[in-house]
């Protein structure tokens, strides 16, 4: 089941990542490039050079959760930032890109 959502940490690799890697592989580009701890629950974003693959590592309690899209038409865009949103992955996965936004101040407790 699809258990992600807007409580989830969204961090992008800025690089473009291999997608024949797996979930060793894409742990230690966490480790080492991103500098975060991949077991935190934070969720991480790979694209391929091409950007028409995407790969989402994801720790749930018990093991690691790999998410995997193949784009048969078309590529991704690519956010400018290292750390996303929850609507900036849902765009980004749907394919549209925002060429102006401005979003309101909301209260957080």
């Amino acid at each position: 089941m699809f258990s992600l959502n807007s409580a989830h940490r969204y961090f992008l690799y800025q690089g473009h990542c291999d997608m024949r890697k797996s979930f060793g592989g894409l742990c230690g580009l966490v480790s080492s490039e991103l500098k975060r701890e991949v077991s935190s629950g934070e969720v991480f974003v790979f694209l391929n050079l091409q950007r028409t693959h995407i790969k989402l590592l994801h720790w749930e309690h018990g093991g690691f959760v790999l998410y995997y899209k193949r784009l048969e038409q078309g590529t991704f865009p690519t956010p400018k930032k290292e750390q996303l949103s929850w609507a900036d992955l849902v765009l980004m996965i749907e394919g549209i890109q925002v060429q102006k936004s401005r979003q309101l101040r909301r209260y957080q407790a």
